[in-house]
């Protein structure tokens, strides 16, 4: 059984420094124990998907150019993730506002080489 990803879900990518909140905007108006539920088109930077502290992937044209000001010492700069395509996979069966749900399984890949993952959903199922 999947869990839905919500607001709050902790977030990680392969060449950030550190994890970060995602955030869901309330637009589709689907909660899952008070906070809205994640679709596979929630990938907008800065709005949902949040820096990781710093970059280190080559392929950041600020990392490349403070690597090669370093003299080709890696050279890790502040993250400002770039996010083109939608999270995959999603579950076609489960719709958030009529895109597909996301679960925790799901990764978002920036444009600069590092894989976004969903280190926890954001919400704990609780049985009494």
């Amino acid at each position: 059984m999947s869990q839905a990803v919500v607001t709050g879900a902790m977030l990680r990518c392969s060449f950030g420094l550190a994890p970060a909140p995602f955030n869901v905007l309330p637009t589709a108006r689907v909660f899952v124990c008070g906070r809205p539920v994640a679709a596979m088109m929630d990938n907008v930077p800065l709005a949902g998907i949040p820096p990781f502290g710093m970059c280190s992937c080559p392929a950041n044209p600020a990392v490349a150019a403070a690597t090669a000001a370093a003299l080709g010492v890696l050279t890790p700069m502040p993250c400002m993730p770039v996010c083109p395509a939608p999270w995959a996979p999603p579950k076609p069966n489960v719709l958030i506002g009529g895109k597909p749900a996301i679960d925790a399984g799901a990764k978002l890949m920036c444009a600069y080489g590092g894989v976004i993952q969903i280190v926890s959903p954001g919400q704990v199922q609780v049985t009494l």
